[in-house]
């Protein structure tokens, strides 16, 4: 329910992008066939790196460059410091924000809603 509320909160903040690579990346750590994993990777690439990617994250010149010239050879590790970089922006700029928006506030008062509901069955 949180990581459904912090994407709609993004979504309102033209930001999901951010929270949709990062869990590309996640997802990509797990790949286990090198096949797969070059799939993959070129699908992150296209989807959130190269210029003018539909879902193109915010990151420096370095990194990017740095993903270009080792897209062709990817390792599972390839993403990490852009990854990182995205971490660290969600964690200082869109995370604190999400924490003050109504979003958050409902999700609390709906989980609390739940707990009441668990331990009282009658109601």
């Amino acid at each position: 329910d949180g990581l459904a509320a912090f994407r709609t909160f993004l979504k309102s903040e033209f930001s999901e992008e951010n929270v949709d690579f990062w869990l590309a990346c996640e997802d990509f750590k797990k790949t286990k066939s090198s096949t797969k994993m070059v799939a993959k990777a070129q699908k992150i690439y296209s989807d959130f790196i190269q210029a003018d990617a539909p879902k193109e994250i915010n990151i420096d010149f370095h990194t990017k460059n740095d993903i270009s010239q080792n897209i062709s050879e990817p390792t599972l590790s390839c993403f990490d410091d852009a990854q990182r970089l995205i971490y660290s922006l969600m964690a200082k700029d869109s995370f604190p924000r999400f924490l003050r928006s109504e979003a958050y506030k409902d999700l609390v008062k709906k989980q609390k809603n739940r707990n009441k509901k668990r331990w009282l069955p009658f109601l």
